[in-house]
């Protein structure tokens, strides 16, 4: 299995173009909204999708507030995924007010809005590694983590059998706004040897 695992260099290659990636995201999104957006630093690790859930869920026990998610597949170049934007105590009122919709009067205004939100960043920051890697992403559509699904179930009924993935996990926030999201990008098991064989042509 451990083939399968990145080297050291690969891993620092993949944070670096992913911090590229996430900084163009986060300037479309600062422009947007014109707000100062705060990101962490790109967090590669490889899980196996209990791994995964259980990440999720912690996630979800940091705040009392619901965890809505957005969830939204991406393939292209040999590379298949899931990208998914994960809001964590987010004030749907404050992110309506900055994307100046009106307020959020029930769940199907804050179905569009966490859709929108998720299509800017998922969009900026996947377009951001696809040019990087050289190559083109095409999307899913955006589907709603419902905060009853299991994340496990879910990865795995994406027509991927896998017992292991790769996860770059960034941070967002918003400076003076309630505002708070996780973007984890899955590279699944089988598209692991196509993204390393990418990382390897920017490291030659």
């Amino acid at each position: 299995m451990h083939a399968h695992l990145l080297t050291e260099d690969q891993r620092d290659c993949l944070q670096e173009i992913t911090n590229v990636a996430m900084g163009r995201a986060g300037d479309r999104l600062a422009r947007l909204l014109d707000v100062f957006v705060v990101l962490s630093i790109p967090h590669v690790s490889i899980l196996n999708p209990t791994d995964i859930a259980m990440a999720l869920q912690s996630l979800n026990r940091e705040s009392s507030d619901v965890v809505h998610g957005v969830c939204q597949g991406f393939i292209g170049g040999g590379i298949a995924g899931e990208a998914m934007l994960i809001f964590n105590g987010t004030d749907f009122n404050d992110l309506a007010s900055l994307l100046k919709y009106d307020r959020v009067t029930d769940e199907q205004a804050e179905y569009e809005l966490l859709m929108d939100t998720a299509n800017v960043l998922n969009g900026a920051c996947l377009k951001g590694l696809a040019e990087q890697l050289d190559t083109h992403f095409s999307f899913g559509p955006p589907m709603l983590l419902g905060q009853h699904c299991n994340i496990a179930d879910l990865l795995q009924n994406n027509n991927m059998s896998w017992k292991q993935a790769l996860v770059v996990e960034i941070n967002y926030s918003i400076e003076n706004h309630k505002i708070n999201c996780d973007l984890l990008i899955v590279i699944a098991e089988h598209s692991i040897d196509g993204l390393v064989e990418k990382l390897n042509y920017l490291l030659d």
